[in-house]
């Protein structure tokens, strides 16, 4: 699987799980930390649990483990670290104040037709 392909899995996965604002932005012009990252939000600390919980399953049964995984007691912002692509989930209003897509303004958004 190639990483904008993992990329569009993991948004499947969240929106799956009805999270809200799913976002994805190609950063492999602007870092070495990556090519892309997923940015979604839960209303819930359980949901945002959850939710990293459904991405975790669900790349798990294709044989993708995560590098690293961080946030996930607080559950206001867990970090799943897939090597090329890297998942955050945020608490509503913790992304509100970490402003995540202002930070990385000059990463093209990627198109996410999740309506299929």
């Amino acid at each position: 699987m190639t990483s904008y392909e993992m990329v569009l899995k993991v948004a499947k996965l969240l929106d799956d799980k009805k999270a809200v604002d799913i976002k994805a932005l190609e950063i492999k012009d602007l870092t070495t930390i990556g090519d892309y990252f997923v940015i979604a939000s839960g209303t819930s600390n359980i949901q945002v649990k959850a939710l990293a919980d459904e991405v975790e399953e669900g790349l798990s049964k294709l044989g993708y483990e995560p590098r690293r995984i961080e946030g996930y007691q607080s559950a206001m912002w867990v970090v799943l670290d897939y090597y090329d692509v890297i998942v955050h989930i945020f608490y509503e209003q913790t992304r509100e104040f970490y402003s995540l897509e202002r930070l990385w303004a000059d990463a093209p958004t990627i198109q996410l037709d999740l309506d299929k």
